[in-house]
Order: C-alpha cells, then sequence, then structure tokens
C-alpha cells in the first residue's frame, strides 16, 4: 500500500475528526473552566485518550482509508468501530454516512439506503451537505430515503438535483 503525502485536504480531515473524537470523548466543558459549578476543573481527554478507545480507533482508521481510496478497507474499519460501540451518536451517523457512499459506489442500493437510515437513528440532526446532496450517485438515494431533509424529494416525485455552488 503506498502512503498518500500530507495534503491540505488531509489537514482539513485530521483537524476536524481530532476535535470531533476529542469532544466526543466525555468532556463537558472547556479545559480551565469550573465543571457543573465547582471550582476544580476536571483534567480533559486527550485525543490519545480518545483514541486508546477501540471504537474510535477503528473510526479513525476508516476515515483514513475512505481518505485514501481504500474503500473495503474503510468498509470494514467503519463497520468495527459500529460493531465495538462509537460512543458518539455524531461518529455513528458519520460511520454510517460513509458506509453509505462506499455502497452506492459499488451499486448495493439497499445496503446504501439502509446506511443512510442508521445515520438518522444515530443522530436525528443528520443531514448531508449541500455538495454531498448533490452528489449523483448517493443524493438522490438520500433524498429518497430521507424525504424529511429540508430541500428533499419526498417519495414518488421526480429526483431533482442540488447544486453545490448555490440554489438550483
Amino acid at each position: 500500500m503506498t502512503r498518500r503525502a500530507f495534503t491540505p485536504f488531509t489537514a482539513f480531515i485530521a483537524c476536524p475528526l481530532a476535535l470531533t473524537l476529542l469532544l466526543a470523548s466525555g468532556c463537558a466543558h472547556l479545559p480551565g473552566q469550573p465543571a457543573g459549578g465547582t471550582v476544580a476543573a476536571a483534567t480533559p481527554t486527550g485525543l490519545l485518550d480518545v483514541l486508546s478507545r477501540p471504537a474510535e480507533r477503528a473510526l479513525a482508521e476508516g476515515l483514513r482509508a475512505y481518505e485514501e481510496a481504500q474503500y473495503p478497507t474503510a468498509e470494514a474499519a467503519l463497520r468495527k468501530a459500529l460493531a465495538t460501540g462509537l460512543a458518539s451518536p455524531r461518529d455513528r451517523a458519520g460511520a454510517h454516512k460513509l458506509l453509505a457512499f462506499i455502497s452506492c459506489s459499488t451499486q448495493r442500493l439497499a445496503d446504501c439506503e439502509a446506511a443512510f437510515v442508521a445515520a438518522r437513528a444515530a443522530d436525528a440532526g443528520f443531514a448531508l451537505s449541500r455538495s454531498e446532496a448533490g452528489h449523483p450517485l448517493w443524493g438522490p438515494v438520500f433524498r429518497r430515503v430521507l424525504p424529511a431533509v429540508e430541500g428533499a424529494t419526498p417519495p414518488g416525485a421526480p429526483p431533482t438535483t442540488v447544486r453545490a455552488g448555490g440554489p438550483p
């Protein structure tokens, strides 16, 4: 396997991932601020602490493999992360979303639909970005399966295209 160089896009993925994992680690307040009105602040959970959890480590591995276009590896790691018990609803939804993308890309539409439904079940606020919703493979599936999303196509209606640059 050839490792790709660290790119600005990788940094764009890695930094929010690290922040998401840190925030999902149970740190309920900012370091240095009192917790629950007490004077002493709890020790914040670090990224290495979060990555020591098997589910979160598998999620990080899945995200990295997805970024590197190693989709079979990404799919296995994401499934392991979900099976091992990701703590954060947002992380669970994100894992299901990437599984949906992989499934749609490999023409496994029933799996794609099920992954989008699971993402919404994991996090009621789950939605695709405009550019993701406009993707020709998974955008129509997402809009068909989850019509409650703002701007989505109701069942039976012809699919619409959402453009990444602005309204249609």
